[in-house]
Order: structure tokens, then C-alpha cells, then sequence
């Protein structure tokens, strides 16, 4: 590093953060209410301090300064000076040195110790206490760098969202035991741009893949006390970071360098993000960063209770971002991923809480409202996970035009009447139309509902088959963690089986399962290993598992079952890219005649009849027919009119097809049992399978309108 000068220059407020220009490097850094903060400099490896400067200026609550001759690499810190007054929500102590919530890389890791909390820990009255140790030694710092990369000629795939089919996968589980990678570049973004990975991807099918989170996240103490880890990540210590072991020794050009290779394939990179609390808890948590900048402005505190934090979020703290300041931190991230690193989207955890404001959750709330008008952020995919536990924390369908939406009734109705649930029939028809009575409203779209079997967050697809009950041993809390009521079938034995009848019928309910989530309109997304049946061994919660139980096993993949279920989902979503009417971006209400006879969606029983009413409500109703018709791909023209048939039960069933006769093809059959169209008004369906049969009609008797 070159010699510095003593002091710092004015600098300017903005932009926040740590920006180098060539000649220097300008610091800013926001606090409303403290009363000085001094930049504290280290050598390279971030374990001695060099230096220690008063920022000279506060302008508009933003503390600033600006370091002549500093270049990028510089390694620093701050420490903050005011009130600690917790019944105030003050909480400044500037013994502890504080990450810059700006830090767009870190050095060193989070070492726990006593000394990163602001008061005395096991003190009478505890947080109302005060620590006078320095915790310089158990923090990371940050690290002032430069983003320059060339990304030559890189483009979006701007994916229509009809056209979507999202991959949800945790970068390092995805390639840990990828034996044709090489050891280091495994569990990082190296793995994930490697040809083998990609192209596992596009045989699939796979438009877009969803990454739990990457930004830079704690390994909670009560996790490394307890021998395990944050292996999901959500538990952000930095905003705008990468987290370090993701990237490997090309830093963070590694996760540009993925990105640029995926994009190449044409396929979209969606982040999960983690805006509604941060690593540091509740009042009895650490002073990493924001408690220390400014605890009463980042964090939403109790009214007429300011010592303590609410706790919407289940994780001690709540971001306030209620506070111009706290949205502008959020808005200025999302912006650094979209352009720095050119991710295509953002998928928010506990999206409720970004939207409630102190009369509840609002889908016109400042977060809301900026992102929407944004003219980067609001052309990029937005998905939100629509609950929390906080107050009306459950709020699927109610986030505004421009969201998505996870769709966990989706994931319960299909679940429910694949393992014989009685008086499913009806929801699972809306389910499969889109969910419209969730959200076709404010001229939202079927896509705005992402579709799902299995998720990180439960049971696998293959363990959704295979147990009644959750197995989180592993975790060290008693098994107590975790759904208890996950909608499950063990179809007769928990666990691994050698029984052949058996896992046939379970590898049977599986193909059901996810003939209905691309048979279905809306968004589907697929859990990473769910193609060749990775499991948990019922591990339903495995947050902190970072091993063989979270990470996917892609031994499976080279088995006659994996291969085979591979092959029925990359076969499902070449079907579903094939035939719009199975995609469709508009809501199909059945008001239409694409056909003379025939509407844009029609309902029917077994004996080929439009379901009555009354048969709706029909509690063992487990048999299901449902026709679309819309306009073919062009530049075919014509009328695709395609037929579902769906047996629940378990016997086979025979379906007779309804009027008028149509020139019938085989497109699938979930069962395999059969491989010919039917060669009369009848077809015999397996059972718990589901069958497509699909026909084209030319454009002399097609009507080109085929609007719903």
C-alpha cells in the first residue's frame, strides 16, 4: 500500500460506499445519529490496523471523506461514536469495528467472540450494559475494489415470463460431488460455468436457474457451537458481496465469468435475496454493521419499546425499510447485481415483510413503489415469496403487477391429491388453470404464479414419495425443526425400499407429480436434483447440513431410475415448449370457441361430459379431464387442442373422450404403459398416472382469435 495521507479530505456524500477514481478513494457512509466515525485502515490480510482517520464531513446525514493516492485493495473498517442507549435504540460503540454495509468485498472470516457484542455479555441487566473490548480481531473488513470486466458481448435472454422454467438450486450442493470437476472448483461459480453443468441444464430444458443466496452471510453462532452451519445462507452480512467461498480464486470475476457462460446458453440467472433482517439478531445479537451505524434507523424497533427489535422475520430483526435511507441500501443492491453482475432477477425472501408498513403489509408500500418504477429493476424477473410470520404475514396474491409469486397452494394441492387426498378435484383444476382465483386481477398473468412441487425449503420430490415423517436428526434439535405436516406418502414403508412393486409406484406418483407442474400454466420451478430423484434422507429443514444430506448426488443420475426420470421431465418441457396452449400468458376461462364445439378450456369426466357442478364438490372425485385449444406455434397455423387425462385412483381407469372426435395423438403417458393414440373414442389410463393427447386442426375450420 502507498503511503497515505494523515487525514482525509472532504470527499463527497455520494455515492455510498467505498469508490476508488484513479487518484484516491472516496468513503461515505450513512448515520443519522452518530456523533463522529472514524475510517480505520489495515494492511492487506486485514489483521493490523495502519491507521485510523476522522471522517470530516457529514452532509445530509451521510458521513464522508475522501483518501488521496488509495487504490483499490485497500482494507478497511469503521468505528462509530454516539449514544449507547438501548431504551432509545441507540446502540453505538465504537470499540467495535464495523463492516461497511456498502462493502462490496471482504477479507477474513467472522470469528465468534464475546467481544462483538456491544455490551457485556452474561452482565446483569445484559444489553444495557457496555463492552470495552475491541473486536477488530474477529471481524471481516472490507475490501475497496474496482469493477471492471469485460463482458464482450453478452446479452440477457430476456426470456418471456410464459416461456420460463425455473431451476431452484444452492450453488455449492449443486457440484460438491461432482467427481468430473476438478476438487477446488467444486461448490463455486467455476462449477457452475463449467460446459458439463450447462449442459446438464439444457438437456433439461432449464430457462432460468434460481440460486439461494449468494451475497456474503455469517455462520450463525449457535450453529458452529452446535457443530453444523448456515448452509442456505440466509443470514446476510453484506449487501453487495459475494460470499467469499462461492468464488474461488478468480473472486468475483468468477461469478461474471458463470453468468457470462450462462447467458451464452440462453439461460437467465434469478438471485435470492435477503432484505428483511441481517446476521446480527435481535438486541442481544452482535455489532457487525448496521446496529452499529445506526440501530434505530436500520432496524424497525418495538414503539415506546426501542431496546427491542421486532421480529417479523422469525431472525431477531427487522430491516426498517420504512427509512429513505435503509430503501435506498436495498435498491442501490439490487442495482449493483443487475448491472455489476448482470443477474436477470431477484427472488425476495419473506417478501411480506419488504411490503408492511406501519398499518400493515401494502402492495403499494415504498419498496414496492420504487422497485416498480425502477427503469433497471423493473424490467428484470421479480419473484416474491408472499409470507412471513409476522402480523397478516401470509399475503399470496396480493403483491402488486410486476411480482411473482411462489405458490405454496400449488405445492399442497398436487401433493394432496397424488397421495389420495379426498375432495381435491376442484382445487386441483385451479391449480392447473393458473390459480386465477389468486391472481388474475389488476391484469396480472398466469406466470405471475411460480408453480412448485419441492423447493429447498421441505421435502425433496423423491422423499415427498418415500416418508410420512421428517428425519432432521442430523440438525442436533431433537427433530423438532421442520414442517410436521408435509403431505407426504411413504405408500407403505418409511425410507429406502427394496421392495419392487414399490418403487415402481412410488417412481409412478413422482412422473404425476411433475406431469402436473409443466402440465400446469403459470411459472414452473424444478428443485435441482429433482430430475433424477436426489433425496435428504427426509431431512425436511437442512439448513445447516452442509454435506452429502443437502448436496446432490449425481450418482443418481446414472442409474436406470434417474435416466428414466430425466428423460420424462426433459421429455415434459419440450412437450410444454412446444404447444402454447400449455403455456399460455393469458388466463383460459373457457369463454371462447377457438373450434366450433370446443372452448379455450373445457372440465369432463370419465364418461366424456362436461362435469356438472355438483360433481365438483364430489369428495372421491380422483378422475379428471381437462381440454385447452388455443393457436399453434408458429409458424405452424392452426388450432392445438390438447387433452389431459388424469387418474388419481388406484386402479386403471378407462376415460372416454369427448365430442366432437378429434385425430388424437399420443404426447405422453405418465404411466408408460402406453405407446399408441387411441384407436377409438376411449383410452385407458393407468393408475395415479396422467396421459396427453393432442391434435392439430387446420386453419380452415380453426378460428385464428383464440383469445380466452
Amino acid at each position: 500500500m502507498a503511503v497515505l495521507a494523515d487525514t482525509l479530505l472532504p470527499g463527497r456524500p455520494d455515492p455510498l460506499g467505498a469508490t476508488p477514481d484513479g487518484r484516491g478513494i472516496n468513503f461515505a457512509v450513512f448515520s443519522a445519529h452518530a456523533e463522529a466515525i472514524d475510517l480505520c485502515l489495515f494492511e492487506p490480510t486485514g489483521r493490523r490496523e495502519i491507521a485510523r482517520l476522522a471522517m470530516p464531513e457529514c452532509t445530509d446525514e451521510v458521513w464522508h471523506g475522501y483518501l488521496p493516492d488509495a487504490l483499490p485493495g485497500c482494507v478497511y473498517g469503521y468505528r462509530v461514536h454516539g449514544p449507547y442507549a438501548p431504551r432509545r435504540g441507540h446502540r453505538f460503540n465504537p470499540n467495535k469495528l464495523l463492516l461497511d454495509p456498502y462493502a462490496r468485498a471482504l477479507t477474513g472470516a467472522l470469528r465468534w467472540s464475546d467481544a462483538l457484542h456491544g455490551y457485556r455479555v452474561g452482565a446483569q441487566r445484559s444489553d444495557l450494559s457496555f463492552d470495552r473490548r475491541d473486536s477488530a480481531a474477529a471481524m471481516p473488513k472490507a475490501v475497496v475494489i474496482s469493477d471492471v470486466f469485460d463482458w464482450n458481448d453478452d446479452r440477457r435472454p430476456d426470456v418471456p415470463w410464459a416461456e420460463t422454467i425455473i431451476y431452484e438450486a444452492h450453488l455449492r450442493g449443486l457440484t460438491m460431488l461432482r467427481e468430473d470437476l476438478l476438487p477446488p472448483e467444486r461448490g463455486t461459480f467455476a462449477a457452475l460455468a463449467d460446459p458439463r453443468v450447462i449442459d446438464h441444464l439444457l438437456r433439461l430444458g432449464i430457462t432460468a436457474i434460481e440460486l439461494l443466496p449468494v451475497q456474503a452471510f455469517a455462520q450463525d453462532r449457535f450453529l458452529v457451537m452446535r457443530g453444523v452451519s448456515n448452509y442456505w445462507g440466509y443470514s446476510t452480512l453484506g449487501f453487495f458481496a459475494p460470499e467469499p467461498r462461492y468464488l474461488g480464486p478468480g473472486g468475483a470475476d468468477a461469478m461474471r465469468i458463470a453468468v457470462r457462460r450462462l447467458h451464452a446458453a440462453g439461460i437467465e440467472v434469478i438471485l435470492d435475496v435477503v432484505y428483511n433482517h441481517t446476521c446480527e439478531g435481535n438486541e442481544l445479537g452482535p455489532t457487525i454493521s448496521w446496529r452499529g451505524f445506526d440501530n434505530a434507523s436500520y432496524y424497525r424497533l418495538i414503539p415506546g419499546d426501542e431496546r427491542h427489535c421486532i421480529s417479523d422475520t422469525g431472525c431477531g430483526n427487522t430491516l426498517n425499510l420504512s427509512h429513505p435511507r435503509v430503501l435506498q441500501m436495498v435498491m442501490d443492491s439490487l442495482r449493483h447485481w443487475a448491472t455489476s453482475f448482470r443477474v436477470d432477477g431477484f427472488r425476495f425472501d419473506l417478501g411480506a415483510t419488504l411490503g408492511r408498513e406501519g398499518t400493515g403489509f401494502d402492495p403499494g408500500s415504498g419498496f414496492f413503489d420504487a422497485i416498480r418504477q425502477d427503469p433497471v429493476l423493473s424490467r428484470l424477473k421479480l419473484i416474491a415469496e408472499p409470507w412471513d410470520i409476522g402480523p397478516g404475514g401470509y399475503q399470496l396474491g396480493s403483491f402488486p403487477p410486476g411480482f411473482a409469486e411462489w405458490n405454496d397452494r400449488f405445492r399442497d394441492t398436487t401433493r394432496r391429491f397424488w397421495r389420495g387426498d379426498p375432495g381435491q378435484r376442484a382445487e386441483l383444476a385451479g391449480r392447473l388453470s393458473g390459480s386465477a382465483d389468486l391472481f388474475d386481477h389488476r391484469r396480472r398473468r398466469p406466470s405471475a404464479s411460480v408453480n412448485f412441487i419441492a423447493s429447498h425449503d421441505g421435502f425433496t420430490l423423491h422423499d415427498t414419495v418415500s416418508y410420512n415423517e421428517r428425519h432432521n436428526e442430523a440438525n442436533g434439535e431433537e427433530n423438532r425443526d421442520g414442517h410436521d405436516n408435509n403431505l407426504s406418502n411413504n405408500w407403505g414403508e418409511e425410507g429406502p425400499t427394496d421392495d419392487p412393486a414399490l418403487v415402481e409406484l412410488r417412481e409412478r406418483v413422482k412422473r404425476a407429480l411433475l406431469a402436473s407442474l409443466l402440465l400446469a400454466h403459470g411459472t414452473p420451478m424444478l428443485l435441482a436434483g429433482d430430475e433424477f430423484g436426489r433425496s435428504q434422507q427426509g431431512n425436511n429443514n437442512a439448513y445447516c447440513q452442509d454435506n452429502e444430506i443437502s448436496w446432490l448426488d449425481w450418482r443418481l443420475a446414472d442409474t436406470a431410475p434417474g435416466r428414466s426420470l430425466a428423460a420424462f421431465t426433459a421429455r415434459l418441457i419440450a412437450l410444454r415448449k412446444a404447444l402454447p396452449v400449455l403455456r399460455s400468458p393469458r388466463f383460459m376461462h373457457g369463454k371462447r370457441e377457438p373450434l366450433p364445439g370446443i372452448l379455450t378450456v373445457g372440465w369432463f369426466d370419465e364418461t366424456g361430459q362436461a362435469l356438472p357442478e355438483e360433481a365438483w364438490g364430489d369428495p372421491e372425485g380422483r378422475l379428471l379431464a381437462m381440454r385447452r385449444a388455443g393457436a399453434a406455434e408458429p409458424p405452424a397455423r392452426g388450432t392445438d387442442v390438447v387433452l389431459v387425462l388424469i387418474n388419481g385412483t388406484d386402479t386403471e381407469r378407462v376415460f372416454t373422450l369427448p365430442d366432437p372426435p378429434l385425430d388424437w395423438q399420443l404426447l405422453l403417458d405418465s404411466s408408460g404403459e402406453r405407446d399408441a393414440a387411441p384407436a377409438s373414442g376411449s383410452f385407458a389410463v393407468g393408475h395415479r398416472s396422467v396421459v396427453v393427447l393432442g391434435a392439430m386442426v387446420a386453419p380452415d375450420t380453426a378460428d385464428q382469435e383464440d383469445a380466452p
